[in-house]
């Protein structure tokens, strides 16, 4: 495993759950899928961990869909996605580029040149008016992300206004874990759950309470599906 070192590893549903995309999505989007006419469409493109055989994804690929989804939400073709990631790599010169740093004020560009090859009617809004876009790229999908000087995503904080829980590809395969301590989210609300007094929990783990409160904020929010909303 030490060369997951730094990449982060997540299965499907894993990605799934903690960004409210259904696992068959993220899977047609990193992994292709067959058509109705038997043909067959390679992934978005390669995910990190291709080459060990795991149906999984790496962190980069984690907060790349993110960026996938909310463009097809907005009826955005996978053609039109596919073409805008060739492009965008290309640019930046990054595997990764919707969450590249630059992404933000040069995604409309991108989009630009793939509206002359595709035609797509759905992605005139996206070229033509700025604030569309700024809805669809929306601060949300940053927030909370570390860039390192390169400019590539590092981290992501994904409570956003608060550093208490991170997820690090580099600390525990890029699990969701309280950032001082490196203590799993799950692990400290599996225990909430049984020791009901969030400050003895806290002493359990050499944390404070409101890592704790932290965590479980966290946690529940993944599981009732507000974290998205």
């Amino acid at each position: 495993m030490n060369n997951l070192l730094g990449i982060g590893l997540y299965s499907l549903a894993e990605a799934s759950a903690l960004t409210g995309i259904p696992t068959k999505n993220i899977k047609r989007w990193i992994f292709g899928c067959a058509t109705s006419s038997g043909d067959y469409h390679n992934g978005l493109w390669e995910s990190q961990i291709s080459e060990l055989g795991y149906e999984g994804i790496s962190f980069r690929d984690l907060l790349e869909i993110r960026f996938v989804n909310a463009f097809r939400k907005h009826g955005v073709s996978l053609q039109s996605i596919r073409i805008a990631v060739n492009h965008a790599q290309e640019m930046f010169n990054s595997k990764y580029p919707f969450t590249y740093k630059q992404f933000r004020t040069d995604g409309r560009s991108i989009f630009a040149d793939t509206l002359e090859e595709t035609g797509d009617k759905k992605l005139i809004d996206l070229v033509k008016k700025q604030y569309v876009f700024k809805q669809i790229i929306s601060p949300s999908l940053y927030r909370g992300i570390e860039y390192n000087k390169e400019g590539d995503a590092r981290l992501w904080y994904p409570l956003g206004n608060s550093k208490k829980i991170v997820l690090d590809p580099a600390r525990s395969f890029g699990r969701p874990i309280v950032t001082d301590r490196g203590i799993p989210t799950e692990t400290l609300y599996q225990t909430s759950l049984v020791e009901d007094d969030i400050n003895f929990v806290a002493n359990i783990y050499g944390i404070t309470p409101a890592e704790v409160k932290a965590a479980i904020q966290f946690e529940e929010g993944i599981k009732s599906g507000e974290f998205f909303h």
